[in-house]
C-alpha cells in the first residue's frame, strides 16, 4: 500500500487502542525524560555563562567560541553516531551516550581555564551525538505510521522540556551551591538514567511488559520497507535528503537562539534580576512545548483522515517556519513583554515544524536499517547552525553592542526554511535508488 493512499483500517485501530496495550507511551515518556536530561546538561552552560564569565573573565567572543564548541563535535559525529544505531539499536547507544554526557557535564565543574571548558564541551557534544537518531529509531520501532509524528513531536518536546526546565533548575542550583557544583550534580541525573535504560529497554517482540496485542497493533501499521539499504553516499545524492539537512539547519538557526544566547539577551537587554529571569526565561520554552504536540497532533490527524503524507508533513513544516520567523520583531520591542511575545510565537512555530520534521525519517526511509543514519545525516547538517549561529551573534555583539542585527538574520533563516520545505522538498515517500531526484 502507498504510503499517500488511505489506510481505511485506521480508524479502526485508532479507536482500539485501549485494547492494545499502552507500553510504548511507557517508552516514549522515558525516552523523552532522557531527552530532557540531555538537554538540561546541555543548556547548563548558557544558564551558567554569565557567573562563569565573571569568574574566569571569559570576553564575548571567548563566550561565543564556548557555546560553539559542542557543536563542532556533535556535527561531526552524527554521521557514526547514526550508523551506529543502526548496528547496535537504541540501547546500547543511547544508554552509553548518556553515561559518556553526564560525565562530560560534571568534569566541566572543574574547569579553571576557557581552552579546558572549549574541550570538556567537545567530548560532550561528541557522546551526545547518537542521542537524536536512537529516539528516532526508537520510535520507528514502537509506533506505527498514524502515531509517529506525535510520538516525535514528543521526544522532541523533551529537548524544549529540558531546555525550560535548566532556566529556572540552573539558576536554583548555582544560588545554592555554585555553578562548579550544578555541573556535577547535573551530570550525575544523567548517569542514573543511562544505567536505568540500559537495564530498561528493549525492541517490542522481547520487552516482559508488552501485550501480544499491542505487537501486533504496532507491526501491522508500520511502514513497507521498499529497497534495500542505501549507504550515506546514496543516501546524500538523494533530494529529499538534501532538503531535510537545508530545511533543519534552518529550524536549528531559529531554535539554538533559545539555547546559547536567548539568557544573555534577556539579563543584559532588559536587566533582569536572577530570579526573575528564571521565572520569565520559562515561557518561551513552555510555548514550544505546545508547538511541539500542535504540530505532531495536527501531522497525525491528517494521515489518520487519510489526506497524503506529503501534505500532512509539509503544512506544519512550512507553516511553523513562516511563523519562526516573527523572531526578528523581538530586535525591535521596547519592552521585554513584547520582545517575550514575539520569541514565544517564534519558537512556538519551530517546535511546531519539528514535530512532523523527526517523523521523516521513517517516512523517507527505504529500509528501517536507514532511519537512524538518516536522522543523523539530517542532525548533522542542522547543527551546523549551532556551530555557525553562537559564534556569529558573539562577534555581531562584540561589534554592534546589540542583539538587533542576529535576531532580523534569524527571521530571515526562518523564511528561507519555509521555502525549502515547500519547493524543494519532493514528495514524501520512501527515497529509491533509481529514482530521479
Amino acid at each position: 500500500m502507498s504510503l499517500n493512499t488511505p489506510n481505511t483500517a485506521v480508524n479502526t485501530h485508532m479507536n482500539k487502542q485501549s485494547a492494545t496495550g499502552k507500553t510504548r507511551f511507557i517508552i516514549l515518556t522515558v525516552l523523552s525524560i532522557g531527552i530532557a536530561i540531555n538537554y538540561i546538561d546541555r543548556a547548563a552552560m548558557s544558564v551558567a555563562l554569565p557567573f562563569m564569565s565573571h569568574d574566569l573573565q571569559l570576553s564575548a567572543t571567548d563566550s561565543g567560541l564556548l557555546l560553539s564548541a559542542f557543536f563542532w563535535s556533535y556535527v561531526l559525529f552524527q554521521l557514526p553516531g547514526g550508523w551506529l544505531v543502526d548496528k547496535l539499536g537504541p540501547r546500547i547507544t543511547f544508554a552509553a551516550s548518556s553515561l559518556g554526557w553526564g560525565l562530560a557535564t560534571a568534569a566541566c565543574g572543574l574547569a579553571n581555564s576557557i581552552s579546558a571548558l572549549v574541550g570538556f564541551r567537545f567530548v560532550l557534544g561528541a557522546v551526545e551525538a547518537p542521542s537524536y537518531p536512537a529516539s528516532s529509531s526508537t520510535v520507528t520501532r514502537w509506533f506505527p505510521r498514524q502515531e509517529r509524528s506525535f510520538a516525535a513531536a514528543t521526544f522532541n518536546n523533551g529537548s524544549k522540556i529540558g531546555g525550560t526546565l535548566a532556566i529556572p533548575i540552573i539558576s536554583f542550583l548555582i544560588a545554592l551551591v555554585g555553578w562548579r557544583m550544578t555541573f556535577v550534580i547535573s551530570g550525575l541525573v544523567a548517569v542514573i538514567w543511562a544505567l536505568g535504560w540500559y537495564w530498561w529497554y528493549r525492541d517490542p517482540r522481547q520487552h516482559k511488559t508488552v501485550s501480544a496485542q499491542e505487537v501486533a497493533f504496532i507491526e501491522e501499521n508500520q511502514d513497507p520497507e521498499t529497497g534495500a539499504p542505501m549507504s550515506i553516499r546514496q543516501l546524500l545524492r538523494q533530494r529529499t535528503m538534501q532538503a531535510m539537512m537545508a530545511g533543519f539547519f534552518c529550524i536549528n538557526f531559529v531554535s539554538y537562539f533559545f539555547f546559547t544566547w536567548f539568557p544573555t539577551y534577556l539579563v543584559e537587554t532588559f536587566h533582569l534580576s536572577l530570579m526573575k529571569f528564571g521565572l520569565l526565561g520559562m515561557l518561551p520554552g513552555i510555548a514550544a512545548i505546545i508547538g511541539g504536540w500542535c504540530g505532531g497532533l495536527l501531522s497525525d490527524s491528517l494521515v489518520r483522515r487519510g489526506i497524503s503524507l506529503t501534505v500532512a508533513r509539509k503544512i506544519p513544516l512550512v507553516g511553523g517556519m513562516l511563523g519562526s520567523a516573527v523572531i526578528g520583531l523581538a530586535a525591535f520591542s521596547p519592552t521585554v513583554t513584547l520582545a517575550l511575545c514575539a520569541l514565544c510565537f517564534a519558537n512556538f512555530a519551530a517546535t511546531f515544524a519539528s514535530a512532523a520534521l523527526w517523523a521523516l525519517p521513517s517516512d523517507v526511509s527505504p529500509n528501517r536499517a536507514n532511519v537512524a543514519t538518516i536522522g543523523g545525516i539530517q542532525n548533522m547538517a542542522a547543527n551546523l547552525a549551532g556551530i555557525i549561529s553562537p559564534i556569529l551573534v558573539g562577534v555581531l555583539m562584540q561589534f554592534t553592542h546589540s542583539f538587533v542585527i542576529p535576531l532580523v538574520l534569524a527571521g530571515i533563516v526562518g523564511l528561507i526554511g519555509a521555502l525549502i520545505y515547500g519547493f524543494w522538498l519532493p514528495a514524501v515517500k520512501p527515497m529509491q535508488q533509481s529514482a530521479v531526484q
